[in-house]
């Protein structure tokens, strides 16, 4: 007897949806309509929600939830009772849901359900909320959102009265209550996405970037020289950089250190505007409070930071005196950790090309640099401290072996 047999069940949200649009279907979430969790219980399934519903399958381990109602009981998106008693039905159950075009079902013959015109919205293109309870959870402000960001190719917009409903929420301060490992979670899937300045920008129409990004919020018409950045707007410029990141490449920690390269230019002195001399050490310390305050992961902690330290001088490396490239080694921790400095690399190329009109432009410092590394992780330091005469100076001739390296290979290639 299957698991599923006599059951009620509904293929729901995203599965639907992405089938509609012609996208590959990831995951697969049912819902049941007039079944109780001992009966999922005893045929099997295995309950995994503790807040909610929700059963892995015994045999395919996709998940079913009980059809169930939502009622706001305290602020945040945790504050809600839920009903799922066997008389709720599946429209009640997609009532609940955020938006219309997540708000689809289909029966076990294929037949859409569309009580909500999700069907409508989805070829309009337009991202809509369900109804009034949407307010009610200021997670959805974040995954409207991400959506944009993911559907960005297709075109798709926010409906005028789900914007007005956003910037509503933020006013009423219910993004205040959101707790920070799920900001987190919603921002670095959006990251993930093809569009993630997409995201950002949506959070800025509404008024929750301020909220929960001031660091970031703040760049925008903050002005930088037009002879370096054409786009000029310190904000449009970072989110250039974001996208082109996401060209680069599909490491969050890239993406994220992308997008925190250059907060320290919101802390500039008007008075020296546009120029922002110092603003990398600057940045340094805002991307820290910015992953204490959402418990950000070490890994990308930690390019953000090297990243935002050093992206200056990268972009300057012909410029720069052998011992200054080794001190920049040596802070990002560069022969050590090589495969970290190549990703601080990407970051920067994605810095350099993130800007009006140099979007196909080759990014030369990065070759020069890991040539150099190369030629200063070369360096034998064994050798160098067995021949040192006394040990207190090896870590100082091991430094002048290294920029000996650094000057040869430079030579070498000229």
């Amino acid at each position: 007897m299957k698991a599923t047999q006599g059951l009620e069940t509904y293929l729901v949200g995203g599965a639907v949806r992405d089938r509609l649009l012609g996208r590959a279907v990831g995951e697969r979430d049912f819902v049941v309509v007039g079944a109780t969790p001992e009966e999922l219980l005893r045929r099997g399934f295995r309950r995994v929600g503790k807040d909610f519903p929700v059963f892995l399958h015994p045999e395919t381990k996709d998940e079913y939830a009980l059809a169930r109602t939502e009622r706001k009981t305290a602020p945040g998106y945790r504050g809600f009772r839920v009903d799922a008693d066997p008389g709720v039905t599946l429209e009640q159950d997609l009532l609940r849901r955020d938006l219309t075009i997540n708000a689809l079902a289909q029966d076990g013959q294929g037949r859409l359900i569309d009580p909500y015109g999700g069907l409508a919205d989805l070829e309009a293109r337009v991202l809509r909320h369900v109804s009034p309870a949407f307010a009610e959870d200021p997670v959805r402000i974040l995954r409207v959102a991400r959506f944009t960001a993911r559907f960005a190719d297709l075109g798709f917009r926010i409906a005028d009265e789900t914007l007005a409903l956003m910037r509503a929420m933020v006013d009423a301060g219910e993004v205040d209550a959101l707790v920070p490992e799920r900001v987190w979670q919603e921002m670095s899937r959006a990251l993930g996405e093809e569009r993630p300045s997409r995201f950002f920008e949506v959070l800025r129409q509404s008024g929750a970037l301020a909220s929960l990004l001031p660091e970031l919020d703040r760049l925008w018409g903050v002005p930088q020289p037009e002879k370096w950045h054409p786009e000029v707007d310190t904000g449009v410029h970072v989110m250039l950089v974001v996208d082109m990141a996401t060209r680069l490449s599909p490491d969050l920690e890239v993406r994220f250190a992308a997008l925190c390269h250059d907060l320290g230019k919101g802390t500039t002195p008007m008075e020296i505007l546009p120029s922002h001399k110092g603003h990398e050490k600057r940045g340094v310390d805002l991307v820290g409070a910015l992953c204490d305050r959402f418990r950000i992961p070490n890994r990308c902690r930690e390019l953000a930071c090297i990243t935002a330290r050093y992206h200056g001088l990268v972009h300057k490396v012909e410029e720069l005196r052998a011992v200054t490239i080794l001190d920049l080694f040596e802070g990002a921790d560069a022969i050590r950790r090589p495969a970290r400095f190549e990703q601080m690399l990407t970051a920067c190329e994605a810095d350099y090309r993130g800007r009006i009109g140099y979007e196909e432009r080759h990014y030369p410092q990065a070759e020069t640099l890991r040539r150099l590394l190369a030629a200063a992780g070369g360096v034998d330091a064994g050798a160098v401290a067995r021949a040192a005469v006394e040990p207190r100076r090896i870590t100082e001739a091991i430094r002048v072996a290294r920029i000996a390296a650094i000057e040869r290979s430079r030579h070498d290639s000229n």
